[in-house]
């Protein structure tokens, strides 16, 4: 079980420690980055039982499953608990601290349902989970912060903007990732691999983009040296 436990939970915090990292002016506390990690671990448990019953209620087609019981209900509940777990707090300073607290929460998120996949389809799964749901976690909540700190920045209609693109664009990636996963098992790598190039790349732009965002904040900091 240990082994399980290491294999699930590495990439996530490998993933995580390289977002952390990358913050240009001031690295976040880790008390409140592991406390979103964990409200991330927290929500497997009530999207498994909402999702449970929606599979058993319902007749589900690849669609639904991909855009609606996947992508809409876990995107939507990562939004919700970033946005009242660390957007609103005063360590919220700089447009990069988004993409690191939605990244910690989707990588939480990540952990535990790896553990429970690794578990139960075996440890030889670890890569391809690594690469694939796990990396895909992480690439989403850049994608969601990012816009978050545009958001938390920005006034007027612009800020209702960069908040609505936080959710829809992670729904958005995110269904399409599972309906590739869904619909594609015998051809899933030709799919997969420039679907996942994409998003890497879309990823680091808005990483480069977040870290030379100027704030009030983040310009006093640069001309002090701080």
């Amino acid at each position: 079980m240990l082994a399980v436990i290491s294999a699930a939970v590495a990439p996530a915090i490998a993933l995580l420690s390289f977002f952390y990292l990358k913050d240009k002016y001031e690295t976040e506390p880790l008390s409140l980055v592991v406390k979103v990690y964990i409200f991330g671990v927290l929500l497997v448990f009530p999207i498994m039982v909402i999702q449970f019953g929606f599979k058993e209620e319902m007749n589900i087609t690849p669609f639904i499953d991909a855009f609606f019981v996947s992508g809409t209900l876990e995107e939507f509940f990562k939004w919700f608990l970033v946005f009242y777990g660390a957007y609103l707090h005063e360590e919220f300073n700089e447009p990069y601290d988004g993409i690191v607290y939605a990244t910690a929460l989707s990588l939480g998120f990540a952990s535990l349902e790896n553990i429970f996949y690794l578990y139960t389809f075996g440890i030889e799964e670890a890569l391809v989970r690594a690469l694939l749901p796990v990396s895909g976690h992480a690439l989403f909540g850049v994608i969601m912060g990012f816009y978050l700190g545009k958001g938390k920045f920005s006034s007027g209609r612009k800020k209702m903007v960069y908040l609505s693109l936080s959710l829809f664009l992670p729904v958005i990636l995110h269904g399409t990732f599972n309906f590739l996963l869904l619909s594609s098992t015998k051809y899933i790598f030709f799919y997969m691999f420039p679907f996942m190039i994409f998003l890497w790349w879309f990823a680091l732009r808005k990483v480069r983009l977040a870290n030379s965002a100027v704030t009030p904040y983040t310009n006093a900091e640069a001309k002090t040296g701080i």
